[in-house]
């Protein structure tokens, strides 16, 4: 493989233009997965100005650029996933047919080991050791968001029904109800973040904005347009005062979505699920196929998803000490993490005493 390293400023418009247009055939050959917004350029190179040790790998076959390998390393060669905590697709992007070696990726680009917690699907030198495979359902809105609703009253009939149903009754008793798709007004940005924080604490997580650099990752990712990538904050308010709102992703064929609130003020209406319905109905209508939910079992997202795709977590290891000593700290910590996430009458407890030694990093959503 002819691979060459860069940091985020040396990658030129035409690597990334390259990289986009990947990401936009994905779908074409039979790669939806890698058209996810988390795998655009846009965020490595935003992730790249609030992180130290970003790096892209790109590999190229006869001069011409066949694949993009974005990753954060430390000075010992601790490599992980761009993002790695706040991001929801990861691997390799890269077109049709191609392959590699992982030991041989992770050689040349200096690392010992690379970590991954949502690794999509596909990407097989690096499934190999992935330690395991969790759900990340999905909304369907390909065939318009008529069909969805329909295939939603099908599975879910009494949720379908009765949130539609909680959505007029806010109309009568709250004021006229407006959704926005993409918000371009900061103050509502911030007002989603407040209202994050505050969930984070009041359900005893920790809160993701109160580190500096994702604060700084979503305000960047907001001010981001290109095509087609752009950081999309969507909002629904009632009688003019903002009661929900969601901050995600969007490539051309995928919304990701990110960071859900609301105002607790109205949780009777279920403004969140009000939101996402009225998601799904302006993406249909914007060209995007699904909206990616992301990994984590939530009741909300089983009642809104059409079906579920699969992420990995693991790591890809050289023979190297740097990796057999940072396997060893991290495996067992993730390992129990995932059992008392699955296990609700385990977290409360486990949460609460992980948190304070300061290793356990719960869903943000």
């Amino acid at each position: 493989m002819d691979i060459s390293v860069y940091r985020p400023g040396e990658l030129t418009a035409a690597d990334r233009a390259a990289w986009t247009a990947m990401q936009a055939k994905a779908h074409l050959h039979g790669s939806p997965e890698l058209a996810n917004p988390f795998l655009s350029p846009e965020f490595t190179l935003a992730v790249g100005r609030c992180r130290r040790g970003v790096r892209i790998a790109v590999v190229r076959e006869g001069g011409e650029p066949a694949a993009f390998f974005p990753f954060q390393r430390s000075a010992t060669g601790v490599g992980r996933a761009i993002g790695l905590g706040v991001s929801d697709a990861q691997g390799v992007v890269h077109r049709p047919g191609f392959t590699w070696d992982a030991r041989e990726l992770l050689r040349t680009c200096g690392l010992a080991v690379w970590e991954f917690d949502h690794l999509v699907e596909g990407q097989q030198p690096f499934e190999a050791e992935a330690s395991g495979t969790f759900p990340s359902p999905v909304m369907d809105v390909d065939q318009g968001y008529e069909t969805y609703l329909s295939q939603l009253r099908g599975q879910s009939p009494k949720f379908t029904r009765t949130t539609l149903a909680k959505e007029r009754k806010l109309g009568r008793d709250a004021g006229e109800v407006v959704y926005v798709h993409d918000e371009r007004d900061p103050a509502a940005l911030r007002t989603l973040m407040d209202w994050k924080s505050a969930q984070y604490r009041r359900t005893g997580r920790s809160d993701r904005f109160a580190h500096d650099w994702i604060t700084r990752l979503v305000e960047q990712l907001f001010h981001t347009r290109s095509q087609p990538f752009a950081g999309i904050l969507s909002a629904l308010y009632a009688d003019g005062k903002p009661i929900a709102a969601h901050f995600g992703l969007r490539s051309e064929r995928v919304l990701a979505c990110w960071f859900p609130a609301y105002d607790p003020a109205y949780s009777k209406y279920s403004p969140g699920l009000v939101l996402h319905l009225r998601m799904a109905e302006a993406a249909a209508a914007d060209g995007i196929a699904y909206l990616d939910l992301g990994r984590g079992q939530k009741e909300y997202k089983d009642s809104l998803k059409t079906r579920e795709i699969q992420v990995s977590e693991g790591w890809v290891t050289r023979r190297h000490p740097v990796a057999i000593g940072h396997r060893a700290r991290r495996a067992p910590v993730r390992a129990l993490r995932n059992v008392v996430v699955s296990r609700p009458e385990l977290f409360e407890p486990a949460d609460r005493l992980l948190k304070k030694m300061g290793k356990i990093r719960p869903g943000r959503r």
